[in-house]
């Protein structure tokens, strides 16, 4: 099973990849990152991204990972958030831990290059696999 550094290097070699981090939503720390980052660099976009997720997280219309009331069953837990612009995607795949850690992978994919729904999968597979050490 590989760890944090393997599996960030693994997801550059989705087609389009530019830049991927591994972040800490509770906090908005990156735990590891490669590659290049618009507008500020890794740790913009891991605090830019965590925005996004705390957002998503306080809507009373979504159901997710961390909302008070208690966990959601299986078919409620989130997977992940696709952001698009006209330029990029950017792919936030949350990633589930036996241990109390909130923690998702941000993938930021050139859109001219990138077949996202490619990279969905390709990323699913990767976070199956992550073992955070």
């Amino acid at each position: 099973m590989p760890g944090i550094d393997e599996s960030l290097q693994r997801a550059m070699a989705i087609s389009g990849a530019r830049g991927a981090n591994i972040v800490d939503f509770t906090s908005g720390l990156v735990v590891g990152t490669v590659g290049d980052w618009p507008y500020g660099g890794p740790d913009a976009a891991a605090a830019g991204a965590t925005e996004v997720v705390r957002a998503a997280r306080d809507n009373s219309a979504f159901v997710g990972p961390e909302r008070p009331g208690g966990a959601p069953d299986d078919e409620d837990r989130w997977e992940d958030i696709v952001l698009t612009a006209q330029g990029r995607y950017d792919l936030l795949r949350f990633l589930h831990t036996q241990f109390d850690g909130r923690f998702f992978l941000h993938l930021w994919l050139d859109r001219s290059q990138s077949n996202l729904a490619m990279a969905r999968l390709e990323l699913r597979r990767l976070a199956d696999e992550l073992v955070l050490q």
